[in-house]
């Protein structure tokens, strides 16, 4: 088994119970941490000098849509909200292909990695009916040249614009469609060993793109084959009124009803909670994926979140997709996760400590791995490495950890490790050259751009 040393780490974060380290090493063995102590003496096959570093456990991104990576920052919904964007940006993606959805991946994974992030999972959910490849295949082809560990969900969207939904006939399934996909791609990819980096997640995308019934049907899909369930929820008022017009309900209740509900579920975003709400996802043990940034970059609002880790409820974080945040980094959004929360709740209300346990255990706890998320003997070697001795972080050292939460506008990592494997060495990506991926992300971008332009009525720079 190949082994490698972090040597004499200048700050090693473990987690959040766990006191920081100095001047320690860390060897690591196969996938394991094996040992973490000073002077460690071992013949590695890579010893990487440590001691300008701070070394954090992989921080876990819980929310994410790759495909969109190609049409970041487009002029014409870049002052929308959450429906009049998705109505725009759908007549766009109904033109992915098996190329897009590979560079895409590789995009939104790359990004993942250089910024700190080891284990992610991605909601995809389209599924355009020209498209004619393996889209999971395609994006675990992607996680294992990059080297991610990967917990994707197998999205769905079964309601078109004629049947009440938000999507256009272009892009939904359906349901029969769906469902025997959905098993199939557990049975082919899903491993849910204790150090797996392949796990599958049933994903029907929200309550305005998908029936009743198919939420029901995927919760007991998902229930006999033990895998975990996600979907978008609460994100908007607009997506409350949608549910009060069409069901009757509240978004939350009409989870409630459809079984998908409880420790085995994840909701995206969970803005518009009301207090019984909250205190039903803490019985319930329900998890949040939080995203900030794309909360803020759609005037989405606020997540509670003070209020919810009050409760005992388990929030994460995810990136979201980059449509809606125009990035993938994993760093930055830890730090927006802490000052959203401090503009709504004052100074005190989250500290660094709490916002790095939010992103790495919490993460971890979010998509079932058990042994992620911290740095301990006979955990899985994830591992974030910055380099503080720069510019950047001069006069932040007091508290190394939080320095990188609080201050630095890199975010970067010196090295990525994950399962073991360098997959960021000296900052750049190692399975796969970068240059490729940006120019052949652009071209493809860019001949998306062009085909809605040819054939569809949007222009680029017009108003949504």
């Amino acid at each position: 088994m190949e082994t490698v040393l972090l040597k004499n780490c200048f700050y090693i974060w473990p987690g959040f119970e766990d006191e920081p380290l100095v001047n320690s090493d860390i060897l690591i063995i196969g996938n394991c941490i094996k040992r973490i102590a000073k002077n460690i003496s071992n013949d590695a096959d890579r010893t990487i000098d440590c001691s300008n570093h701070v070394v954090l456990p992989g921080l876990v991104n819980t929310h994410h849509h790759f495909f969109q990576t190609l049409t970041r920052n487009l002029p014409a919904v870049q002052n929308a909200k959450l429906f009049d964007w998705l109505v725009y940006l759908y007549e766009i993606w109904k033109y992915i292909d098996e190329e897009t959805v590979f560079y895409s991946s590789l995009v939104a994974m790359g990004e993942l990695l250089k910024t700190g992030c080891t284990l992610s999972t991605d909601h995809h959910y389209l599924y355009p009916k020209e498209i004619n490849c393996d889209i999971m295949a395609t994006q675990f082809k992607a996680a294992e040249t990059l080297g991610i560990r990967f917990s994707p969900t197998r999205g769905s969207m079964s309601l078109s614009k004629k049947d009440g939904g938000l999507p256009p006939d272009t892009v939904v399934q359906k349901e029969d469609t769906i469902l025997k996909d959905c098993e199939r791609v557990i049975k082919e990819f899903h491993d849910p060993s204790e150090l797996s980096m392949k796990k599958i997640i049933l994903a029907p995308c929200s309550p305005f793109s998908v029936t009743e019934n198919l939420m029901k049907e995927t919760v007991c899909l998902a229930r006999h084959y033990k895998v975990r369930l996600h979907t978008h929820l609460a994100e908007t008022d607009d997506e409350n009124d949608y549910c009060i017009s069409k069901y009757g309900r509240r978004p939350l209740r009409l989870m409630e009803d459809c079984g998908f509900i409880g420790k085995d579920v994840s909701y995206a975003h969970g803005i518009f909670f009301k207090d019984d709400e909250i205190k039903l996802l803490a019985e319930t043990g329900t998890h949040i994926a939080h995203c900030p940034t794309s909360n803020m970059r759609l005037g989405s609002g606020i997540c509670r979140v003070t209020e919810m880790l009050a409760h005992g409820i388990n929030v994460a974080i995810g990136v979201d997709g980059s449509a809606s945040n125009d990035s993938s980094d994993m760093l930055g959004e830890v730090r927006n996760a802490l000052l959203l929360q401090r503009v709504k709740y004052g100074a005190s209300a989250i500290s660094a400590g709490d916002i790095l346990k939010i992103a790495t255990e919490n993460g971890a706890k979010l998509l079932n791995f058990e042994k992620i998320g911290k740095i301990r003997p006979g955990y899985a070697a994830d591992i974030a490495v910055f380099n503080v001795n720069s510019m950047e972080y001069a006069g932040s050292l007091s508290d190394p950890a939080a320095a990188l939460v609080f201050s630095g506008y890199n975010h970067g990592t010196d090295y990525t490790l994950v399962n073991g494997k360098i997959v960021v060495d000296h900052g750049r990506l190692t399975g796969f050259d970068e240059k490729d991926i940006t120019d052949r992300a652009n071209a493809l971008s860019e001949r998306m751009v062009r085909r809605h332009i040819n054939h569809g009525s949007g222009k680029i720079g017009k108003p949504c």
